[in-house]
């Protein structure tokens, strides 16, 4: 299984929530996993957030960010140009979807048709989740609530 994952599959590898076990195991047999390099920015704003809400210690983000990092290296970090953001701009009007949520949908998009493979979508964001299922792409988990 080919998977891209956001960032809202991304923060479960590194900080224990109720469904980490499952994307760790998720990117455990996936085949290939990748994500959009805008993501690295994202997985450290919703540890940053995480910490001046409470949800996590300063001292654990601090050490699920350097995992991260470290991790970083490992999955496939897919580029957004001039042509993937118009799509995105495209996607974002089409599926009502946030900017972000958009440029996913189109990296993962534009993976699938690199690649010549199915992809699977990991994501926790309904508005991607919907719109990854509409668009033809495997979303993950099978459902969201």
């Amino acid at each position: 299984m080919i998977v891209y994952l956001d960032a809202s599959a991304l923060v479960k590898r590194y900080v224990v929530e109720a469904e980490s076990a499952q994307v760790v195991a998720l990117i455990g047999g996936a085949q290939m996993t990748g994500t959009a390099v805008l993501c690295r920015a994202e997985v450290a704003a919703a540890l940053a957030k995480a910490v001046r809400v409470g949800l996590v210690s300063r001292e654990s983000a601090v050490k699920a960010l350097g995992e991260f990092n470290a991790d970083w290296e490992y999955l496939i970090r897919l580029h957004i140009g001039e042509p993937l953001a118009a799509r995105a701009a495209m996607l974002a009007w089409e599926h009502g979807l946030r900017g972000y949520d958009a440029v996913h949908l189109a990296t993962a998009l534009t993976w699938r048709e690199t690649l010549g493979e199915a992809v699977t979508v990991a994501t926790y964001d309904r508005e991607l989740w919907r719109g990854a299922r509409e668009a033809g792409l495997s979303p993950w988990p099978a459902a969201i609530g």
